[in-house]
């Protein structure tokens, strides 16, 4: 199961000494590597949402990093868009090499508290290759799935109990995040069948599932906080949340949440999630998703009301207030306001000199909701699709180093401190605005992301 270590990479003298030493007065933990293309200068560690520290790459893109009286348990480490998980414990020196080209394909360990980290690694992996099984049980009848998952299962109990066994002094807290990073994945696709599979039934109705289908709920414990960021628990847990709301009686969504739908799913968080900084952070993504589902300006007021009434965050309420705002700043139907932005020759422009009476899609963008490469990837495959739209990219609180790479410089700018999309920008969360030739918008808050879309880009693309 575990990669094939032997790729050991050269670390100069003072990184083997690291590894070797010891001594039991040593109470720094060590983190550090090589990154093969990199795309920032930095590497970020973080427990949970908190940063431990900034280490940065030298003239041969290496970095090393002490951690003082580091705890034992989860992180996270970010380069570039990417980010993945790492164990740590107390006194490791543990050294990674990645080529950002195939980042976690290429990620492997060496070092002390390596073996632990290769196999999650290998179990990430593996769970992004159980997607194409999955693909075919979902088609499966209710015992037929169960039967899959069930042998599934038992192969990965069997790598989990031979990695136990042939590394007795790991630490029970380590063992709870293999268990879950081999097992939860399937659980979480165990939440999911009855959903998808209505996709491949005549009448489209919810599979009868016998009583002992989701026996392996008895063994799971939802609020769990050291888990909460670990991507294998947290998607089991929102499929989970949706499953129970779907329970109620709602039938199977085909474009969008029903008002109803969002509601019940709000108190459904709001009844089993019990950790307030977590139930909040659901709530608060709930709603917003729902929301840029619908990629349209359609407020639903009630749904709003709910998470207003269940969630304690002030912030994030003060966020949803600034974004309802923002829709109501660009009606549909009417003229686009008229606003600068400026192009990566540091020069402004009026934005109906820029869109020229074209159909043109503008989306407003921000790095702290959405990553450049996956901009560059959905708008290039946008534009190809609809070759008649001026595709349009503004960096939100940009400069002239923002470009998106793979995406003609001529179509991005950004916009500077002064300028009037701000007014309609303030929660600073991705926008889009559809503006046909006539220069009126026919979609005031599209979203990039959401199947919703594709009926008004066709209109505009045939008009």
């Amino acid at each position: 199961m575990t990669k094939n270590t032997i790729l050991l990479f050269k670390f100069s003298i003072f990184f083997f000494l690291i590894s070797c030493n010891s001594d039991n007065k040593i109470t720094e933990t060590y983190f550090g590597g090589k990154i093969i293309n990199p795309k920032s200068n930095q590497v970020v560690l973080y427990s949970m949402e908190k940063v431990i520290d900034t280490f940065f790459l030298d003239s041969n893109n290496r970095f090393i990093g002490k951690i003082k009286n580091a705890n034992e348990g989860l992180y996270h480490f970010s380069h570039g868009d990417e980010n993945q998980y790492v164990y740590i414990e107390p006194k490791d020196s543990l050294m990674l090499r990645l080529n950002t080209w195939d980042f976690d394909e290429s990620l492997v360990f060496a070092g002390k508290g390596a073996e632990r980290n290769n196999i999650l690694i290998d179990c990430f992996l593996e769970n992004e290759n159980d997607r194409k099984l999955f693909y075919h049980f979902n088609k499966l009848n209710p015992q037929g799935f169960t039967n899959k998952v069930d042998s599934l299962l038992a192969v990965k109990m069997i790598t989990y109990h031979e990695y136990v066994q042939n590394h007795p002094n790991e630490t029970l807290g380590y063992r709870e995040i293999l268990k879950t990073a081999l097992t939860y994945p399937i659980y979480a696709r165990s939440e999911r069948y009855p959903y998808i599979n209505t996709k491949y039934t005549e009448d489209g109705n919810f599979p009868e599932l016998n009583k002992t289908f989701y026996n392996y709920r008895k063994n799971i414990v939802i609020n769990k906080d050291s888990l909460m960021y670990f991507p294998p628990y947290s998607s089991y847990i929102r499929n989970y949340l949706y499953n129970k709301t779907y329970s109620l009686g709602h039938p199977p969504t085909k474009k969008e949440y029903s008002s109803k739908f969002t509601i019940d799913l709000l108190k459904i968080i709001d009844k089993n999630i019990t950790i307030e900084q977590t139930k909040n952070a659901i709530l608060r993504q709930t709603i917003i998703s729902h929301f840029f589902n619908k990629s349209s300006c359609n407020i639903d007021g009630e749904a709003f009301n709910t998470f207003y009434t269940l969630s304690t965050n002030k912030k994030d309420k003060e966020l949803i207030t600034r974004l309802l705002n923002d829709v109501k700043s660009v009606p549909t139907h009417k003229k686009l306001p008229n606003f600068k932005i400026t192009n990566y020759n540091n020069t402004s422009h009026d934005i109906f000199d820029v869109i020229k009476n074209k159909s043109t899609f503008l989306f407003f963008w921000s790095s702290e909701y959405v990553s450049k490469a996956y901009i560059g990837k959905r708008m290039s495959y946008l534009a190809n699709n609809y070759p008649n739209i001026n595709f349009i990219q503004v960096k939100i609180d940009g400069n002239t180093k923002d470009r998106i790479q793979k995406i003609d410089i001529k179509n991005q700018y950004y916009l500077n401190s002064d300028s009037k999309a701000h007014q309609f920008l303030s929660s600073k969360m991705p926008r889009s605005i559809l503006v046909n030739k006539q220069g009126k918008v026919i979609n005031a808050y599209a979203t990039i992301s959401s199947r919703n879309l594709n009926p008004y880009l066709k209109e505009l693309n045939e008009n």
